[in-house]
Parts: structure tokens; C-alpha cells; sequence
């Protein structure tokens, strides 16, 4: 579906791409990893036909470049930082919805399933919302579309759970049907949503490889989480995760989405000292739990 054949890119006497060889197919759902620096973006913006590039790249054999609108029809992007749009959220959902022949109702939909109620701030300027609001209406616009090819750059960054859960449920309906390209700096960030994983390092590839795909977009883990002692920092970390305390003030439970584990697991790694026990386990699809 999308191929990058000895893609380059120069700014100025700086060279950012040295030569890109990639082929995505349908159905491959891709981590782009690497630190700041390594070209993700770069090679982002040329397959939005935003640059010129040497070498060539083809979605369904058409040239970003030459055949922007057609490729662009029928691409959802998510940017890493909003663009300083001053068009209110009402206005900004009709506009993306005539650009690519979509329905605004759909992406109000999107938005309310993330936790962002469009309607209520139709009149509000997109600049003024907090940035977990606008990455909500930014997601909004990208999936409440019939898009075959979703970009994203750190898509869950200013996510709360609750959303990121919400985003993990609207992947999972596209994984078939869908190629995805999500871009981050951390692995750990977006590993349980891929099943392929290519770094970037000083605009070369220097890692294509699949990874085990056994965790469901939409699955939910039960965690119990008991320390020896009770710490503030600890506690505060838990709590933006959505974790109650039980009988025992020692001991907390919570539930996250099944993609979010190695997340969770990185947060509570800082506090591993104080931990006496930690309990995980899969919820059924009949158990009744919110997600934290």
C-alpha cells in the first residue's frame, strides 16, 4: 500500500533522510521509533507530500507530491503539536468534513467517544482548548472518516485513560482494513498497538522488524497494587491513573487498557522499592469494570 523507495531528504547542507527503503501493507500496523532528531517526522511530512524528497513514494501507486488530494482523501493524521488554528471547534469540524467528504455527525461521535463533547464547545476557538481537548477533536477529525491510511504522531501523548482506552477501541475496528504509521520516541509508548516496529536513527533505518501481536487493542487488566509503605508520590501516580483505595490504606486496585500495561508497569517501576506485591490480570469480557 505504501512504498518508500531510497526516499532522501536535505535541508540545506543538513541531510535528514539518507535513502528510506520501506514497503507497508494493509493490515500492518507500524511503530516509526527514534529520538528527536532521527527523521520520523521528516519522513512523515514527505509521505503527506509536504516536501520534496528525493527517491519516490507511491500510496497505491500514486506520488504524494504530484497527487496530493487524492492521497490526502484518503489519509487520518494526527499531528505531534495542533496547529494555532483560531476557527472554532464547529466550524473546524465542518471545514475537515468537506475537505475529505465526510460527515460532521461522525466525527462529533469520535470526539464524545474520547471524552470531548464537540457541541458544547462549537463556538469555542481551537487555540483555547486544553491540549488534551485538542488532541481529542484532532483524533476526532482523523478516525470519524473512511480513512484506509492513518498517520499518527505520538497520537495518546496528552490522552487521559480513560481516552486512550476510547482510542484503543477505535484502532482495533480499523486493524484489518488499515494500514497505520504511529510515530513516537517511546517504544513502550506504542508497542502493544503494533505488530511491526522500524527505527529511525540519524535518517536511516536501522530496525524493521515484526513484533508478537497477542495483545487485544480492547482488552482490560485488573491490577492490585500493595506497598510496604505509603508514599504521596506513589499515591498521587496511582490516582491519575484512576486506582481507589481499598480497606487496607496499603493497597490499591485499579483497571487499564490491555495496551497500556508496559506504560503502567514503566510508571510503577520508579516506585519498585516500596512495592510488596503487584497483581495483574485480564478482565473477562463479561466482567463489569471501568477503565482507569
Amino acid at each position: 500500500m505504501i512504498e518508500f523507495s531510497g526516499v532522501t531528504k536535505r535541508f540545506r547542507r543538513h541531510q535528514v533522510l539518507k535513502g528510506i527503503d520501506l514497503v507497508i501493507e494493509r493490515g500492518q500496523r507500524v511503530a516509526l521509533v527514534g529520538s528527536n532528531g532521527a527523521g520520523k517526522t521528516t519522513l512523515i511530512r514527505c509521505l503527506l507530500g509536504e516536501y520534496r524528497h528525493g527517491g519516490q513514494i507511491c500510496v497505491d501507486g500514486l506520488a504524494p507530491r504530484s497527487h496530493r488530494e487524492q492521497v490526502l482523501s484518503r489519509v487520518g493524521f494526527v499531528p505531534q503539536l495542533p496547529p494555532p488554528l483560531r476557527m472554532p471547534v464547529g466550524q473546524l469540524i465542518r471545514f475537515a468534513a468537506g475537505l475529505c467528504g465526510g460527515e460532521p455527525e461522525r466525527m462529533h461521535q469520535v470526539a464524545e467517544q474520547l471524552g470531548f463533547d464537540a457541541h458544547r464547545f462549537r463556538r469555542q476557538p481551537f487555540v483555547r482548548l486544553s491540549g488534551g481537548q485538542k488532541q481529542k477533536l484532532l483524533i476526532a477529525v482523523a478516525l470519524g472518516r473512511d480513512a484506509d491510511l492513518l498517520v499518527m504522531d505520538e497520537p495518546a501523548a496528552n490522552l487521559d485513560p480513560d481516552a486512550r482506552h476510547a482510542l484503543f477501541h477505535l484502532l482495533a475496528e480499523r486493524q484489518e482494513r488499515a494500514a497505520m504509521l504511529i510515530s513516537s520516541h517511546r517504544l513502550d509508548e506504542v508497542a502493544p498497538l503494533v505488530n511491526r516496529v522500524v527505527e529511525m536513527d540519524q535518517g536511516r533505518v536501522v530496525l524493521d522488524d515484526e513484533v508478537v501481536d497477542t495483545v487485544e487493542m480492547t482488552s482490560r487488566l485488573v491490577v492490585g497494587v500493595e506497598m510496604g509503605q505509603r508514599e504521596d508520590a506513589f499515591i498521587a501516580a496511582l490516582r491519575q491513573w484512576g486506582f481507589l483505595e481499598t480497606d487496607d490504606p496499603r493497597r490499591w486496585t485499579g483497571v487499564i487498557a490491555g495496551p497500556d500495561r508496559l506504560r503502567f508497569l514503566g510508571m510503577v517501576s520508579r516506585y519498585a522499592a516500596l512495592l510488596t506485591r503487584l497483581d495483574m490480570r485480564e478482565a473477562s469480557d463479561t466482567e463489569n469494570v471501568d477503565v482507569a
